[in-house]
């Protein structure tokens, strides 16, 4: 994993360099938990007919979430989330080829016809299966972190400065949320700081520009971790929900994602992957769709 959160400076020049295709379906250093997928022929032949004859499946994914989703030196993308969808590629017979893009143009892509999925630890929400379907992979939680030394309370945040990414949940509804029920007490707003990319939001934070930030608890306590003692965290876990795999609506690729990452799961490839990151008390033993409006 990189620590890309232990050197402030270097953040402002990684978060410059957020586009970009890569073909990664053998991930700079990737998981030995892999080299051995077999492919399972019940989920591939539930591939859609343009994905057979391409041999490849297109994934949009926001690469400044470490340890779900970065870059390694050579601009391609790593992590637990890109480990993992390599695994689906290879138990469906295909390629996974990664186009590295801003987290909220993701989804736009995938209904628009250029991204097949979108694997970027998007939390299944009502409100997103409008737009897309979500194969659920793994259960997430929201996580704050505040400067060493500086106690911030995320239910009596009233008037604070908080970083978030744009598009992600904590920016569309855990904030804005928190910061009405200020406003209708009387109290002061939160400050919304929104970034391109989560490397930026912790790096306000690392630098004193935000009281504190907002972001899926893996990642949350993975910035805490690589911060060299800058960081530490903010109150405790809350609003635990899935991630999902974003697929078009309607789209034959959903059941065979579903089916593939069942299968992983299945085989102990999917824990694999999960221990080898310390991520593992996220692990799912059912893989569902859509599990939001489902709930």
């Amino acid at each position: 994993m990189r620590t890309r959160y232990a050197a402030p400076a270097l953040l402002a020049v990684a978060a410059l360099a957020l586009t970009g295709c890569v073909d990664n379906s053998t991930p700079s250093g990737g998981s030995t938990a892999t080299s051995s997928v077999s492919k399972d022929a019940a989920a591939a032949a539930l591939l859609p007919d343009a994905i057979k004859k391409a041999g490849a499946i297109t994934v949009g994914v926001d690469a400044t979430y470490p340890p779900n989703e970065s870059k390694d030196a050579n601009g391609n993308a790593v992590g637990w989330d890109i480990d993992l969808f390599n695994a689906v590629a290879q138990k469906l017979g295909v390629t996974a080829k990664y186009d590295i893009a801003g987290f909220d143009t993701i989804i736009p892509n995938i209904t628009g016809g250029k991204y097949d999925v979108g694997v970027s630890s998007f939390t299944d929400t009502v409100e997103r299966e409008k737009q897309v379907d979500f194969v659920n992979y793994y259960s997430a939680g929201i996580l704050w972190a505040s400067q060493k030394g500086k106690t911030v309370d995320p239910d009596n945040a009233c008037g604070l400065k908080v970083a978030v990414e744009t598009g992600t949940t904590e920016e569309q509804d855990e904030i804005p949320t928190k910061s009405k029920a200020c406003t209708a007490a009387g109290k002061p707003a939160i400050q919304i700081l929104k970034f391109d990319g989560q490397d930026q939001a912790t790096n306000a934070v690392v630098l004193g520009q935000a009281d504190a930030m907002s972001a899926d608890s893996p990642i949350t306590e993975y910035a805490i971790a690589k911060s060299n003692g800058k960081l530490e965290v903010a109150g405790k876990t809350f609003e635990v929900a899935p991630y999902g795999i974003a697929v078009n609506k309607g789209s034959k690729l959903t059941d065979a994602v579903q089916k593939a990452m069942q299968s992983l799961v299945d085989d102990g490839t999917y824990k694999k992957i999960l221990d080898k990151w310390g991520v593992a008390d996220g692990a799912l033993s059912t893989i569902t769709i859509n599990a939001a409006s489902k709930s």
